[in-house]
């Protein structure tokens, strides 16, 4: 059992060194963990890839509704939900894993993660005992689907500046909902909406259970979107919509802490929610540039080709080393706080909240990654690529959403660092200690240790230990030069946030690597450990470009010139020879006629 004094706190990776063996790797998931996987994947194979030209275009009103009740009856729809409720009561991050796999269905994944997460959630960990009775042994089995009402019109970003008013009743029995919300998924055939409001003239949102047939409730026709186009997304207007007082969910004016902690949730598992899609896009570049022909070989056999096939795998690996290692984080603190006496429903909560900056950091990864990709997917196809007849379009449209909603990747940049910051300030993470030192040692002489490099990753951890120096001198600087203002400064800011992400993603590579290394061999993971050092020199560059910009922005003089030399100390990395590391990366793949990892 994990305690709370040895685990890792959130946002620690920064001042903390990890241990590979303290990391939970994909590799290690149970037999009955890749049992449940295998299930999900015959349900991918067996309901969507054969209608998903008729899903994508909504003309049978019936069939993504008829779907999601077989997800239902298979249990994918209460992996999360405890058996006494009707789910299969599975662990974190088992939810994260059949999000991974459910994210190669196309749109049918936006319907399935609307549902399970921020349309269910809130349910399970906000009800009350007669509102989980009621309510959720119908969404876990699929009888009732769900939906998340929070976007309004006027109120993006900004959630608890939403106008939608709700009113006690004269005889005090129900509060009448009226307003609008818009972008929900799901909202075409729910039966029930998580809905936020205002009592009266609260400052603050509350959260509501409704149920459709409570009447009151209208709709726009289906949105045109770019992609997920099987997804229903409309805007719900509510007119004097009676909601029973019961159907409170928690305490009035606590719906915009709801709302938080269940999009810290709904970007964890949007993190891993893209990986199913990233990996079968890479597997049919890698196919596709094997029947491709071009001057009488496969494009495969061409450098550049080779490079982008090797590039998709590099960054899908590392987006899956960081997921499940924040999956596993968040997990284990869950089941340190129960250990301690809290409720199920609070643990959870209470871990989500600690680790929200690796789920905004997931999140973020994760849907560039994706973007990335599909991109590349493109190319790869070529002229073909560009032609809806070829699986690259839908998935190219398809995955866009994915860098706006549970927060665009701009506010969850500004999220993660503001977090980070605060808890500082709190003394809740010891930040301006390290920085600190950092600081007196761009001034100290340098010292010149020599790294023993016959250990596996003794290199890359000592440039490791260097780029959380970068951090830890331009965030403490930043925040010394800025002080209350450097939440405006949003450039600098999302600088900030640019360091942490690729800070974390290269760490949860090595380690992931490492700690595979220790069970299968050096020799097994040749391609693991080209893909983390491919990774890190990548990383290193991005570091490099993203803490100079910040410099720029705030620093002058002497003092920029001294932060300069530092980042340059801090930035060096041996050269290595990536192209051969890129090639044999893409040759293995093209071996295997997949993503293999």
């Amino acid at each position: 059992m994990t305690t709370i004094s040895k685990s890792i706190q959130g946002g620690e990776f920064l001042i903390r060194e990890t241990e590979a063996q303290d990391v939970f790797i994909p590799e290690q998931f149970s037999e009955e963990q890749k049992m449940m996987a295998q299930a999900c994947q015959d349900f991918i194979d067996t309901e969507i890839t054969p209608n998903i030209e008729e899903i994508d275009s909504m003309k049978n009103p019936d069939l993504v509704p008829s779907i999601f009740k077989k997800a239902g009856e298979l249990g994918l729809l209460g992996v999360s939900v405890p058996e006494q409720y009707g789910g299969l009561g599975m662990s974190f991050n088992t939810s994260m894993l059949i999000a991974d796999i459910i994210g190669a269905a196309g749109s049918f994944s936006t319907t399935y993660g609307a549902h399970t997460g921020i349309g269910t959630l809130p349910i399970l960990y906000y009800g009350n005992e007669e509102q989980k009775q009621k309510y959720l042994p119908k969404l876990a089995t699929g009888e009732w689907a769900a939906c998340y009402c929070l976007t309004e019109p006027d109120a993006g970003s900004d959630a608890n500046s939403g106008k939608t008013k709700a009113t006690l009743s004269e005889d005090g029995k129900h509060y009448l909902i009226n307003g609008q919300k818009m972008w929900i998924s799901n909202a075409g055939f729910a039966d029930i909406f998580i809905v936020f409001a205002k009592i009266e003239d609260d400052k603050n949102l509350t959260a509501l259970i409704v149920e459709k047939t409570f009447g009151g409730i209208t709709m726009n026709e289906e949105e045109k979107k770019m992609g997920i186009k099987g997804s229903s997304t409309r805007q719900v207007f509510f007119n004097d919509c009676p909601v029973p007082v019961e159907n409170m969910l928690s305490d009035r004016q606590n719906g915009f802490k709801i709302a938080v902690n269940i999009l810290n949730i709904g970007r964890v598992k949007l993190g891993a929610g893209v990986l199913g899609g990233v990996r079968t896009v890479t597997s049919l570049a890698v196919k596709y540039s094997t029947e491709r022909k071009q001057f009488g070989t496969s494009i495969n056999s061409f450098g550049a080709v080779k490079r982008m096939l090797a590039e998709m795998a590099v960054r899908t690996y590392v987006s899956e080393s960081l997921c499940y290692r924040a999956g596993q984080d968040i997990e284990d603190r869950m089941d340190a706080l129960e250990a301690e006496g809290l409720s199920d429903a609070d643990a959870k909560l209470k871990a989500l909240e600690q680790f929200a900056i690796e789920a905004a950091i997931a999140k973020v990864h994760g849907s560039e990654v994706l973007d990335f990709v599909v991109d590349q997917g493109v190319q790869v196809y070529g002229g073909m690529g560009y032609s809806a007849d070829a699986p690259m379009e839908r998935a190219y449209r398809d995955a866009r959403i994915a860098r706006i909603y549970e927060g665009t990747n701009e506010i969850n940049r500004m999220l993660m660092v503001g977090m980070l910051l605060k808890r500082a300030m709190k003394g809740e993470i010891n930040l301006f200690e390290p920085a600190m030192a950092v600081a007196n040692e761009l001034t100290a002489v340098p010292s010149f240790e020599t790294v023993d490099t016959s250990e596996l990753f003794a290199a890359e951890k000592e440039v490791l230990k260097k780029l959380k120096k970068v951090f830890l001198m331009v965030g403490g600087k930043a925040a010394m030069a800025l002080q209350d203002r450097i939440e405006d400064e949003q450039e600098v800011m999302m600088n900030l946030a640019d360091v942490m992400i690729e800070i974390y993603a290269v760490e949860s590579a090595i380690l992931r690597t490492e700690k595979l290394v220790g069970i299968q061999g050096e020799e097994a993971c040749k391609n693991q450990i080209a893909m983390s050092q491919v990774y890190l020199s990548e990383a290193v560059d991005k570091i490099n470009a993203a803490a100079k910009e910040a410099i720029a922005s705030f620093a002058k003089g002497d003092e920029q010139k001294v932060m300069l030399m530092g980042l340059k100390r801090f930035t060096k990395i041996d050269l290595i020879n990536t192209k051969e590391l890129r090639r044999q990366i893409a040759d293995y793949m093209i071996e295997q006629g997949k993503y293999p990892f």
